[in-house]
């Protein structure tokens, strides 16, 4: 890895369980990455200042609840109003495989399940890296196929 890159680690809404997002924010940080995690509770809004003001590559969404039809969308969308167009979003936790076209149609460009091996992420995160268009807003439809 030439530079560690700026990875924000986030949970919005309301759910409660950190776990597997304190475990990616682990591996990241362990491969060299500079880590931001919002702890949780966040609100799309608080999420995306949060990019902005880290001036992060990359944000990674965790949700447990069942949300993620609207938050992961919603934090894209407030993600491409603020002119941050080429962060890539990835997600986690139990999203269904009939969900996640729609996700990926938002600008989502990686979905990780349980059981997914950090490794896995770890390769994502330089797949994407290379990319010139892979951000939220830059309207290449490219997303990870997981291994999971």
């Amino acid at each position: 890895m030439a530079q560690p890159l700026r990875i924000v680690v986030a949970k919005p809404g309301l759910d409660g369980h950190d776990r597997g997002a304190k475990v990616v924010a682990r591996t990241l940080r362990d491969a060299g990455h500079e880590v931001i995690y919002t702890g949780l509770r966040r609100t799309a809004q608080q999420i995306v200042e949060t990019v902005r003001d880290e001036d992060a590559r990359f944000l990674g969404l965790s949700s447990l609840s069942g949300a993620h039809s609207h938050l992961f969308p919603k934090v894209c969308e407030l993600l491409v109003n603020e002119g941050l167009e080429d962060v890539i979003v990835f997600g986690g936790g139990i999203i269904p495989h009939e969900d996640r076209p729609e996700l990926f149609n938002a600008g989502i460009k990686a979905i990780f399940g349980p059981g997914t091996p950090t490794s896995e992420i770890l390769e994502f995160i330089q797949h994407a890296n290379n990319m010139d268009d892979a951000g939220v807003g830059q309207g290449n439809d490219w997303h990870w196929e997981s291994k999971a």
